[in-house]
């Protein structure tokens, strides 16, 4: 995962284990994966009034991180037809969504 400070001074404290991202010791988990579409996906993590983390920026008073998921990869898989009756050599595609690669997902960081 890239982290990158956008301020200085004290950030939240998270952790990523496989997909998922803790932040402040548990007080809130996402699994990226879950998250993931055919497009980037941008989440906004903020602080409300009563300084709990919430995602977006709707009852949020102040960032505390943004995390960018990067669009879905997909593979083209094909498997040959099975078929005796037919003499041609044919194949069935298939598209086959790519584990998701944390080494690309960005974190912004903002001071607490």
């Amino acid at each position: 995962m890239q982290v990158i400070n956008k301020n200085d001074g004290s950030k939240i404290p998270y952790k990523l284990t496989k997909t998922k991202i803790s932040f402040n010791d548990g007080e809130l988990t996402l699994d990226l994966e879950r998250y993931r579409r055919d497009w980037d996906v941008t989440i906004d993590i903020c602080r409300n009034k009563d300084n709990m983390l919430v995602i977006g920026t709707g009852t949020g008073l102040y960032y505390v991180a943004q995390i960018v998921i990067p669009a879905a990869q997909y593979e083209l898989l094909e498997e040959p037809i099975d078929n005796a009756a037919d003499e041609e050599n044919r194949t069935s595609e298939q598209l086959n969504v790519l584990p998701l690669d944390t080494s690309q997902v960005i974190l912004y960081l903002w001071e607490v």
